[in-house]
């Protein structure tokens, strides 16, 4: 082996490689396994999509079942969705396999989505990792239609009935809706291109784009060092953590069997897209309550609230009832992904950040992600209206038209909310950095009164409450130079301005504690 070694290192150079790296810091906090919980899913999925791909046949030709499964004997199918069923009941641990393929995609895309939100909500996409957020943003939407193309392609009657969403998303663009249609589809819908289609593209395009931008994304990550949470020792020159070999990886390594083993144990318990019930495609069949994979619910939330408004012009027909909510299904993602962008143009802001922020001291930041996150479900919960009327016994009509109301009314309900909650839990903490903590012992004074005794605050704690930066709101030049002569303010400017108040003005964050003021109560004026 060390022969193998040095032949590797003349050629390689892996000696002076792993010299510089294999004693790399990693801080420790349990919100990053998120992170990891992406990778080893998506490691899982590659393992059992190549297992399922020697099975499965991505063909929409005609043909008769005669499996094991009795119900569908002598019922005329497509051989893609032969293989998926003869997969499930022919096969030895092939439903297993399946099950893991399909949880570990739910799970992944999950993932991915908290992960995000995580870096959001402590700010870790700021300088310089606004590039690895937006390989992350990528990542997230390859996942989410890789996913609705895997569980398009055993052509049974719920993802079918996917399929048939899509292509009329797709026939609602004016002007080039039918020829992007015929481009997709290869003919009218269904035709016979679409399962081979999307097979070439769930199993070689999108995971080959994927996995390049995840190698990307982990040499970024890699190289600009990963961020931390403030502490004492810890600035924006150092990492504070354990090295890379032996404890990182012997931990990571552990943690990726212990993610495997809970995907697989979800799925030897938890059924996932039976298509034996649903039975094969047919375009005159439609499954009262379709759903979609969840990630993917959202946009159906968005076709059901928006009412079915037709324009006629020029002789022609605009579907606005689908093509409005096309147009904002991708400015419903790109609002969170254009946000660092939009933080980075009102601070000014050029330095570098390594130390992560505590939500509560960045309210309208935090505000914006818990704003942004309640229109999510307020959709996803829209999207499956009709389980709700069901199964709660309520009118389909009456959640409708509260999910209509509820998407302008509940963001904003959230933001205010909770950037209060920001505000109330940074005047707490000052109240802490001032005057301690309480300790519950009550103690009279000598002329009767009764007071809280409160315990100093350690160091380490005094230090990770005062540690964050607050930037203060920007202001406009004097109306007139050193010369007298006018100056000329942009709207752009102006606009940046007024951002810059509400973001970072009055009433928009509590000031700090200052070293005076805790000198002066801990020195014993009006502190008990």
């Amino acid at each position: 082996m060390e022969a193998l070694a040095d032949w590797t290192d003349g050629r390689l150079g892996i000696y002076a490689l792993a010299k510089s790296n294999i004693r790399k810091i990693f801080p420790d906090h349990w919100s990053f396994m998120l992170g990891e919980i992406c990778l080893y899913t998506f490691v899982i999925i590659i393992l059992t999509g190549v297992w399922l791909t020697l099975f499965f046949k991505p063909s929409m030709a005609e043909v008769i079942y005669e499996g094991q499964y009795i119900p569908l004997r002598g019922v005329e199918m497509s051989e893609a969705y032969r293989s998926t069923v003869d997969i499930s009941f022919d096969i030895r641990g092939g439903l297993l396999m399946r099950q893991i393929h399909h949880w570990s995609a739910i799970v992944f895309v999950a993932a991915m989505l908290v992960h995000m939100m995580r870096v959001f909500f402590t700010g870790a996409f700021r300088k310089p990792r606004e590039i690895n957020w937006l390989f992350g943003a990528g990542l997230l939407i390859l996942g989410m239609f890789d996913g609705f193309m895997g569980y398009s392609l055993p052509d049974d009657l719920l993802s079918g009935t996917g399929i048939r969403f899509m292509e009329g998303a797709v026939l609602a663009v004016p002007i080039v809706g039918t020829y992007l249609m015929f481009f997709i589809f290869g003919s009218q819908f269904p035709g016979v291109d679409i399962v081979p289609r999307l097979f070439t593209v769930h199993i070689l395009l999108i995971p080959g784009i994927m996995l390049g931008l995840l190698v990307a994304h982990l040499i970024l990550v890699f190289y600009h060092k990963h961020t931390q949470f403030a502490g004492p020792g810890r600035t924006e020159q150092n990492v504070v953590g354990m090295p890379l070999m032996p404890v990182y990886m012997a931990k990571a390594g552990g943690f990726f069997f212990l993610v495997f083993g809970v995907v697989a144990f979800m799925s030897a318990i938890a059924t996932v897209n039976p298509i034996w019930l649903y039975g094969p495609y047919r375009p005159d069949q439609v499954s009262t309550d379709a759903q979609p994979d969840w990630y993917m619910g959202y946009s159906e939330g968005l076709i059901r609230i928006m009412p079915g408004w037709e324009i006629g012009l020029w002789g022609h027909t605009l579907n606005m009832g689908v093509f409005v909510p096309l147009m904002i299904f991708p400015l419903v993602l790109a609002a969170i992904w254009g946000y660092p962008f939009l933080e980075a143009w009102i601070t000014g802001d050029r330095g570098e950040h390594h130390i992560a922020d505590r939500p509560r001291n960045a309210p309208v930041r935090t505000a914006f992600g818990a704003a942004w996150v309640s229109l999510y479900l307020v959709l996803l919960a829209a999207g499956g209206n009709d389980l709700l009327a069901t199964h709660f016994d309520l009118s389909i009509n009456a959640i409708t038209n509260a999910a209509r109301i509820g998407f302008f009314v509940v963001p904003v309900v959230i933001f205010v909310i909770t950037k209060r909650w920001c505000l109330g839990l940074q005047r707490r903490d000052k109240e802490k950095v001032l005057h301690g903590r309480e300790t519950g012992v009550i103690q009279r004074l000598q002329h009767g009164e009764y007071i809280e005794v409160h315990a100093p605050l350690p160091q380490d704690r005094l230090y990770t409450l005062t540690s964050h930066e607050q930037p203060q709101p920007h202001m406009l030049p004097a109306e007139v130079d050193e010369n007298g002569v006018a100056r000329k303010v942009g709207l752009l400017e102006r606009t940046r301005v007024k951002l810059s108040r509400g973001f970072y003005g009055q009433g928009s964050q509590i000031a700090k504690p200052t070293a005076e003021e805790h000198q002066e109560i801990a020195s014993g004026h009006g502190h008990h």
